[in-house]
């Protein structure tokens, strides 16, 4: 049963007021472990914020410098792109040559001898066929026959729609059903012919081939004049007679696609496309710049120790510009002076001031045309020279590339690999401290610092329920004392009064 409190109507005194005032004082202990927490989770979020900073500049440095990819972009001028195009795949070197194509490669075919009287959308047991598994063999990709693909019919519910559906989401043949009239169409999907074969075979264990007119393969419908054979594709490699099955192939790392004949040699030729290549690795000195400058900034941010985080109380007397204004400066330096940072810091800056062994000509960074900064202010940032990191893509791009992503050890390895070393170090130390959004409080540093402190808070809130609970009594017992001695007044006035 709760206690009962008298509000100050014996001694007229605001009780209220009183019991709030003195409850005022209690909690500045409570709030300074709320201005303590506050801190913590500022300092947590803060440090999550740099790792995932550190996070985006190791994925950039991963999808960029270091993939050959961004080192083998050409410049490719083809003489007549209508016939023949090119595409760089995996040839670090310059490429050239002709190429003159005297024919296409083409899918073999087949198509019904006679047309069938089958509605598209029609239950196919209406027409007889019973149930069964279509079995289709086609050329793959590589010019070979490939496995046999299996498409079940159930004439209760497919129809022919249902079926042409499957057989082209299910094989590697392409089928189309005329309505209009009544025939099939088969096309392979890959292009070629198979020499001494067929292109496409066609069995089953029913009736349905039959019942479309279909031919057991496209060398025995091309016999009878409702088909065609694949063919290979033709032409004049660098002086050479080749022949290919698809009309896109790759030699020597270069994609090589075929779109029509021609009457003589096409010619082609590529260069290092530099702007390509420059543009990655500068996004790399952006990107790494700005988190130097982030975590310098960071480390050197002035703590206000005066400007503690505000409480409820302090907010609700403050407007939102002067809240904002405050919580600048009572969350300013919380990752000042910090250890973790400093010292990556100066590791990434070691990481890519140092030289890698087993490369000539392109060992350091300084050698492509990227320094440091000689503004010690800026605390290491890298700067470009263009023109000259220009020159050493041009000369040597797998050199620039070796220079970043070289595997080894030690002094061996790849600067950009040094770097995303230190980079996931400092990664797990700052999770260690800080954890992640995933982790819970008890995995790591602040995290139980906040659990203790949420203790405390807890104990402390409950200690205050019993004291103001304490007050109040005292300031009932008060009331009922006054009301005690006023009624006794009452009566002996009442007496006095009554003897006169």
């Amino acid at each position: 049963m709760a206690n009962l409190r008298i509000g100050g109507l014996a001694s007229g005194m605001d009780i209220d007021q009183l019991v709030g005032d003195l409850m005022k004082a209690e909690r500045i202990p409570l709030d300074k472990l709320a201005q303590k927490k506050q801190y913590l989770e500022w300092q947590r979020d803060d440090y999550r914020e740099i790792n995932k900073s550190l996070l985006e500049l190791d994925r950039l440095m991963f999808d960029g410098i270091m993939k050959q990819g961004s080192y083998i972009k050409k410049s490719i001028s083809v003489s007549n792109p209508e016939a023949v195009s090119i595409k760089n795949i995996n040839s670090t070197a310059d490429f050239s040559g002709t190429i003159e194509v005297g024919s296409l490669a083409k899918s073999g075919s087949m198509y019904s001898t006679a047309s069938a009287s089958i509605v598209p959308t029609t239950k196919l047991s209406s027409y007889g066929i019973t149930a069964q598994t279509l079995k289709i063999q086609a050329i793959d990709k590589d010019g070979k026959l490939g496995s046999i693909k299996e498409v079940t019919i159930d004439p209760a519910v497919d129809t022919m729609d249902t079926v042409v559906a499957k057989i082209n989401s299910q094989t590697d043949v392409s089928a189309y059903f005329d309505k209009d009239k009544g025939t099939m169409s088969i096309i392979a999907k890959n292009t070629g012919d198979i020499a001494g074969g067929s292109e496409i075979s066609l069995l089953s264990d029913g009736n349905f081939w039959s019942a479309l007119n279909m031919a057991a393969d496209n060398e025995a419908a091309k016999t009878a004049g409702f088909g065609a054979s694949g063919t290979n594709a033709s032409l004049t490699y660098n002086g050479m007679p080749i022949e290919r099955s698809s009309n896109t192939f790759v030699i020597n790392g270069v994609e090589i696609s075929l779109k029509d004949r021609t009457t003589g040699p096409v010619t082609y030729s590529s260069t290092t496309d530099t702007d390509a290549i420059l543009e990655t690795i500068v996004s790399f000195v952006e990107k790494y710049n700005s988190l130097i400058e982030t975590v310098k900034g960071e480390l050197g941010e002035k703590r206000y120790r005066d400007y503690q985080p505000l409480t409820n109380e302090q907010k609700e007397a403050m407007s939102e510009k002067d809240i904002e204004r405050w919580e600048e400066k009572a969350r300013s330096g919380t990752l000042r002076g910090d250890s973790i940072l400093s010292g990556a810091l100066n590791k990434m800056r070691m990481d890519l001031y140092s030289s890698v062994s087993g490369l000539a000509g392109t060992n350091q960074l300084s050698k492509i045309g990227i320094t440091t900064s000689s503004n010690y202010l800026d605390g290491g940032k890298l700067v470009i020279d263009t023109d000259k990191l220009k020159a050493a893509i041009s000369e040597n791009p797998n050199g620039v590339y070796e220079l970043f992503s070289k595997e080894g050890t030690g002094e061996s390895q790849g600067l950009a690999r040094k770097l995303r070393e230190t980079i996931k170090t400092t990664m797990l130390n700052i999770e260690k401290r800080a954890g992640k959004a995933s982790s819970i409080n008890n995995s790591f540093t602040l995290g139980r610092n906040l659990e203790s402190l949420d203790n405390q808070i807890d104990r402390f809130q409950n200690r205050l329920i019993q004291v103001e609970d304490r007050y109040w009594r005292q300031f009932t017992a008060m009331e009922k004392a006054i009301q005690r001695s006023n009624s006794q007044s009452m009566y002996l006035m009442q007496q006095f009064g009554g003897g006169m």
